[in-house]
């Protein structure tokens, strides 16, 4: 029944998102219809379609904003105007950058524009394989290691970060930070989330005393929080993908938890991540509604 109630609810959230693509259109109203804090329903809405809200309007409203050039005499100006840009020249240059033409040029017989679907929620009732988990209350701790910027927009972070990892054992960071954790497991952490900027800050990092760190690496605290914490067996990355997508796509949904919006991490012990027995773990911050 939980499964039920919260597609209604995501269903109805992007029924209200649509209705709204001619307004200024607040996340924390979406959200609302969703029952859901504006934070969670981001982390939801982007685990499971890829996309964040803000990059989801955005390509919605230039899909229409096309259509509306290509069968009326509409001024680009009132249509920048209307889709929530400042100018005409923010407006055609988010435009060019979502079709590859200007948008005076939408208007010439037979030119191809790019459609971006209204997105749909669909149940999928597999309930043929338990999702193991545990809630682990931990205190405070430290972290020593590396962090980059990374955006969400146009699924820059699925490229970014595995390219971070590359360098990181490619220049022997990894092998440092092993060695100052005492080979320990190796943490892949997401923090600062901002999703009204469509970024967050990715940490490839190992726990630590405080006042451990180095001059070649910073160190941050992860606050104390309650965890949901899911075991991924198999080799990397599809497993830990997989994990992931079943922690949004049926957990949450199936359980009274919400994600607090504090830091989520990725914990990998020593061992070799293409192994079939893989073991590492996914750990949520959550909260009960």
């Amino acid at each position: 029944m939980a499964n039920l109630e919260w597609l209604i609810r995501m269903k109805n959230a992007l029924d209200y998102m649509e209705s709204k693509m001619e307004e200024p259109l607040n996340i924390e109203d979406v959200a609302k219809v969703a029952y859901s804090s504006p934070f969670h329903f981001q982390r939801m809405f982007y685990m499971l379609t890829g996309v964040s809200v803000a990059d989801y309007i955005r390509k919605r409203r230039l899909t229409l904003a096309a259509q509306e050039l290509a069968i009326s005499r509409v001024k680009v100006l009132d249509l920048a105007l209307k889709y929530g840009y400042d100018s005409p020249e923010s407006f055609a240059k988010a435009f060019r950058k979502a079709h590859g033409i200007a948008p005076s040029a939408a208007r010439e017989p037979g030119v191809q524009l790019k459609a971006f679907p209204r997105l749909s929620f669909h149940l999928s009732l597999k309930g043929d394989k338990e999702m193991d988990y545990k809630i682990v209350e931990k205190d405070a701790f430290t972290v020593i290691g590396k962090s980059i910027k990374v955006s969400t927009r146009d699924g820059e972070n699925f490229r970014r970060i595995p390219l971070f990892w590359q360098e990181a054992n490619e220049d022997g960071s990894s092998d440092k930070l092993l060695e100052i954790s005492g080979n320990k497991d190796t943490l892949g952490i997401c923090m600062d989330m901002d999703h009204a900027n469509e970024e967050f800050s990715y940490w490839i990092a190992v726990e630590g005393e405080p006042g451990t760190g180095t001059e070649d690496y910073a160190s941050t605290v992860i606050p104390a929080a309650s965890w949901a914490v899911f075991t991924s067996i198999g080799p990397m990355p599809d497993a830990i993908q997989q994990v992931w997508q079943r922690v949004f796509q049926e957990w949450f949904p199936g359980t009274g938890y919400e994600h607090t919006g504090g830091p989520e991490f990725e914990l990998y012990p020593p061992g070799d991540p293409n192994a079939e027995d893989y073991r590492c773990e996914v750990w949520v911050p959550v909260k009960k509604k």
